[in-house]
Order: structure tokens, then sequence, then C-alpha cells
């Protein structure tokens, strides 16, 4: 496992393919992101969350719909009309929890809706002390768009909470792409999120196994 890892990253020749799936390709390029001082890109995010959906089929776990990294900026341009093509095929209330990886500033973080609190959850690894954030509020009307367009009802706020939730600080500025991921897997597992910076180095030599064997390894 540690000689695979160590030779997937090694970035050269940069545009070589290391693994294939949900209609992504992972490089040599993206791969190197996963080195201990890089921040991850938008493809390694991705794919990894494709990863956690894929997991979510099996028996024993909660039904997971993750969205891409694009889905928000377009959301913010756009609203929800930019967006009905995206979900065309897809009931996002028939899920349990639907995640949103956020790049916000050049930070990652992670927004999460749960049908069966039910809340929207803000989770970032540099702020979690923050003020509600304005995406909380930004998802909320889209899910109450969504509901309207596609079941012509709206949801029953009046049981929702939209929470800052108080999880593990990061300590560098390079790390927060995988506390992000990190907390998508705890949470499409409904386990405690237990983790703190001394574990990621072991999982960026994690995933790159997991990307490359196209499965989430067991905890």
């Amino acid at each position: 496992m540690v000689h695979e890892v160590e030779a997937a990253l090694v970035p050269t020749p940069p545009d070589e393919v290391l693994a294939s799936a949900f209609r992504l390709n992972i490089s040599r390029a993206d791969m190197h992101t996963l080195t201990d001082t890089q921040w991850l890109n938008d493809e390694v995010v991705n794919f990894y969350m494709n990863l956690l959906m894929q997991r979510s089929q099996k028996e024993g776990f909660p039904t997971v719909y993750a969205f891409n990294t694009f889905f928000y900026p377009k959301l913010v341009q756009g609203g929800h009309a930019a967006l009905k093509r995206w979900t065309r095929t897809v009931d996002l209330f028939s899920f349990d929890i639907i995640l949103v990886p956020l790049h916000l500033t050049a930070h990652w973080c992670l927004a999460v809706v749960d049908f069966r609190k039910p809340h929207i959850a803000y989770y970032d690894s540099l702020n979690s002390d923050c003020e509600q954030p304005q995406c909380l509020a930004t998802l909320q009307k889209y899910l109450e768009d969504e509901s309207l367009h596609k079941r012509s009802y709206g949801l029953n706020w009046d049981c929702w909470t939209l929470k800052v939730m108080d999880v593990p600080q990061q300590e560098n500025y390079n790390d927060c792409g995988m506390f992000t991921c990190q907390f998508a897997e705890c949470i499409s597992r409904d386990a405690p999120i237990s983790f703190g910076q001394q574990h990621m180095p072991y999982f960026r030599k994690r995933v790159v196994y997991e990307i490359l064997h196209k499965t989430i390894l067991s905890v």
C-alpha cells in the first residue's frame, strides 16, 4: 500500500490519468494535491464525494447525494433557475443526507442537509465559532425552490434548524480540503467527528489509495 501511494504521488507526467470513474479523471497533477503541503483541487474533492455516494448504496448506510464543487458558485450566480437541469433525474428529497462542498474565498468547507433531523449544518475547520454563514440561507432558499418546482409545495421550516457545527480545527492553511472530505466521510456513515490535525498526513495517503481503488476503506 505504501509503495503504491508513493508511486501515485510522483507528479510527472502530470497529465497521466491514474483513476477514472463517475465520468471523472484523476491525473497525476490532481493526485499531487494530496501531498502534505498542497491544497486539494476540485477534481479530488468531487471524486471523493462520488466515492461517498457509491458507499451509501450499501446496506446499513444513510442514503447520500453529493453536489459537486461547482454547484454552489452557480447557485449564488443564477439561483435555482440556473440549476433546474442538475436535478432533472434526481429526487433530492428521497435521500437522507445531501453534501455540499463549498469553496469560499480560497477555503474549503462543507454544508450538510440532513432530512432526518431536519437541519442544514455548516462544517468549517477554520471558523467553527463564526456566525451563521450566508450559505445556509442560500441553501434553504434553494431547497424551498426545488420543493416547489418538483413537488408543488414548500417545506415546513418551523421544524428545521440552521446551525454552525463545533468541529475540530486545522492548525495550518492547507488542510481545509482534507478536513472537508473527512467531515463528509464521518457524516455519511453517521459517525462522530473525532479526528484532528494530527491525522491529516494519514488521511491524505488513505485518500490516494481510495481514489486508486475507487472505494472507501472500512474504518
